[in-house]
């Protein structure tokens, strides 16, 4: 009677441990999937992914715990991404998070009824991305940093810097939905401080090469870099080319100082990044991206390279050292 009553218990924990793991598959298969769409690179955007991450943590998601994120990056390579975002919506992903325009509009190309989160810098009215900013009344929603609008901003403090400059260049991507935007709001500027823009184009690598040797040939004073993600994935080459041409440079994102450009000014992506997080995590609990407002980005963030201004043979202005939020020594 005893053995009988092990065997029958043997069987059923024998049962048990064959249902465990189907039970954790279930499990595993149950997680939601959040397909990251992002049009720059892995590596520079860490930083930004991390911030995603504390967003979604604050929302009461963990990557790997209760949510598992497919990651696909076009590394500024943007006619990768509508074949990237079609993989994304066949994978039947719980909502697509898209950074940058491009993403964006390549997310928003693909599916209709895919909740889509995007951190763009253009209006997002204007790229069709949703009706209104305070109801999309869309499957998308997300941040606007206002980033392409900075232009005249930018311009403002290389002229402070360089109160002379005459000729100040204006580098842009031409692929990129926003560049007109971009272009229309420096020349706008450029005119009411009575300086010559040279707009100069560039989609990869070899063309930021051939920029460069463009500006030099045109003697340009300073450089305005546009606003757009594969700019952010070659800010290495493009920090490092303004120093060897002795070419003053301002970019969007505090990542181009940080790695040696002069000067960034932008509004802080680590807080819209927070954001991208918190309203993905929301959506993941049901609510609808229609019902929630574009959040416009309110924070910037404006850095100052002081080696790299010795370097360039600058001596930067009290009033400007005064007013950034970081001087890297």
């Amino acid at each position: 009677m005893l053995d009988a009553t092990r065997r029958e218990f043997i069987t059923l924990l024998g049962g048990a441990a064959a249902v465990w793991p189907i039970a954790a598959s279930a499990q595993q298969r149950a997680m939601p999937v959040i397909g990251f769409l992002g049009a720059a690179s892995a590596a520079p955007s860490a930083h930004q992914v991390a911030a995603f991450g504390q967003g979604l943590d604050e929302a009461g998601y963990v990557e790997g715990r209760n949510v598992t994120i497919e990651y696909r990056w076009a590394e500024g390579q943007y006619d990768r991404l509508p074949a990237m975002a079609a993989d994304l919506v066949h994978r039947q992903v719980a909502a697509i998070v898209a950074v940058a325009i491009p993403a964006a509009i390549a997310a928003k190309a693909a599916t209709a009824t895919i909740p889509i989160v995007f951190n763009v810098t253009g209006d997002p009215v204007s790229l069709g991305l949703v009706a209104g900013l305070a109801r999309p009344d869309s499957n998308a929603t997300g941040v606007n940093n206002f980033i392409a609008e900075l232009g005249a901003k930018q311009l403002g403090l290389l002229r402070e810097l360089l109160p002379t400059a005459a000729r100040i260049g204006l580098l842009v991507n031409p692929t990129n939905a926003n560049v007109e935007g971009v272009t229309k709001d420096v020349m706008a500027a450029a005119a009411r401080l009575g300086v010559q823009i040279d707009v100069v184009e560039a989609s990869d690598s070899r063309e930021i090469e051939a920029a460069f040797a463009t500006l030099v040939g045109n003697k340009t004073n300073a450089l305005l870099i546009g606003s757009d993600a594969f700019f952010i994935s070659r800010r290495v080459q493009l920090a490092t080319l303004t120093t060897r041409h002795a070419i003053p440079a301002v970019q969007n994102l505090r990542g181009f100082a940080e790695v040696g450009g002069l000067m960034s000014y932008g509004t802080s992506q680590t807080e819209a990044f927070r954001q991208l997080g918190v309203y993905t995590g929301r959506i993941l609990k049901g609510a609808k991206p229609a019902d929630l407002p574009v959040v416009q980005s309110t924070k910037f963030e404006f850095v100052i390279n002081l080696p790299t201004a010795r370097a360039l043979g600058l001596e930067v202005p009290p009033t400007l050292l005064a007013r950034a939020d970081e001087v890297i020594e």
